[in-house]
């Protein structure tokens, strides 16, 4: 069993090709004056998500805005661009309307979907980039946004050679799971936990299955395609002509050694956005919490064999 990962209050998370790493304030801290903020097209930003955010996939996206340096000893390349945040619409409508039941949801109000700084970017650099961009979002019209952050460690079995030529076997850390300190750090509100649910997870891959997508491959709904695709990336054999698409998916999640864990739910936060006068007219209809500390959240690790 592989410890939780609790870093100090100092470190910041980054990520760069899918992998994470930490920043400290001991480097040097962030200096805003080598960095803006801009809004950027979805193409920019679903290749940025895609290519450095664990989970490598991208959200149902309404607005981007990337982190942009003009520092060329922390620069990927010439574009300079080094962060992404992005607002997105939720599968459900409820996830916005539970906490701005005044706001019209996918217009008023939205969900960020996706955050994600490189390795590059020194500590302290997140609130400040998303200050800047719930200003933009005001602008834009938008008075609330709902974010969670999920708890749950997950790590993912790598198969390296050595210099003898033999494959060995290790398990690297995805995601420590989080509680939040960024959201906090930023005056966030803490509206308690999401529904408590039952997860397809693939520990070797350190992934999470939608059920949604899962049910579309039962179904044969429009995205099924792609979600056996997918399967097929992990493991699973591609479906013969005519295999009815439930037997297939059964055998298919065996394949890819899913396993049912349960998740206690992530922890959900929001911000009203606005002048003072709009943010403090915004009705939020849960009640609000204690922030919830690391030491005491990380969920137990998940092993991998």
């Amino acid at each position: 069993m592989i410890p939780p990962t609790t870093p100090a209050s100092t470190a910041c998370q980054r990520w760069t090709l899918g992998r994470h790493s930490w920043r400290h304030l001991s480097e040097g801290g962030f200096d805003a004056r080598r960095f803006t903020v801009d809004e950027i097209p979805e193409s920019i930003a679903r290749a940025f998500v895609e290519g450095h955010h664990y989970s490598g996939t991208y959200p149902a996206a309404r607005l981007a805005w990337g982190l942009f340096t003009d520092d060329e000893t922390i620069a990927l390349d010439d574009t300079g661009l080094v962060g992404v945040a992005v607002l997105s619409v939720p599968m459900r409508a409820a996830v916005l309307t539970n906490v701005f039941p005044l706001l019209e949801p996918f217009a008023e109000s939205l969900e960020l979907g996706r955050f994600v700084l490189t390795d590059a970017v020194p500590a302290n650099a997140e609130s400040w980039f998303i200050a800047r961009v719930w200003r933009r979002a005001a602008s834009a019209g938008i008075r609330g946004v709902v974010s969670f952050a999920d708890p749950m460690p997950r790590h993912r079995t790598v198969t390296d050679v050595d210099e003898d030529g033999e494959l060995r076997t290790r398990t690297e850390i995805v995601t420590p799971g989080h509680c939040g300190v960024v959201y906090q750090a930023t005056s966030a509100l803490s509206l308690g936990r999401s529904t408590a649910r039952t997860l397809n997870y693939v520990p070797r891959a350190g992934l999470v299955l939608s059920e949604r997508t899962l049910s579309k491959i039962r179904t044969g709904e429009p995205g099924a395609d792609a979600g056996e695709r997918h399967l097929i990336a992990l493991g699973a054999r591609p479906r013969r002509a005519g295999e009815e698409p439930r037997a297939w998916l059964r055998e298919a999640l065996v394949d890819v050694g899913v396993r049912k864990i349960r998740h206690p739910g992530n922890h959900r936060y929001a911000w009203p956005l606005g002048t003072a006068r709009q943010r403090r007219q915004q009705l939020i209809a849960l009640e609000r919490t204690a922030y919830p500390k690391a030491a005491r959240d990380l969920m137990p690790a998940i092993a991998t064999r």
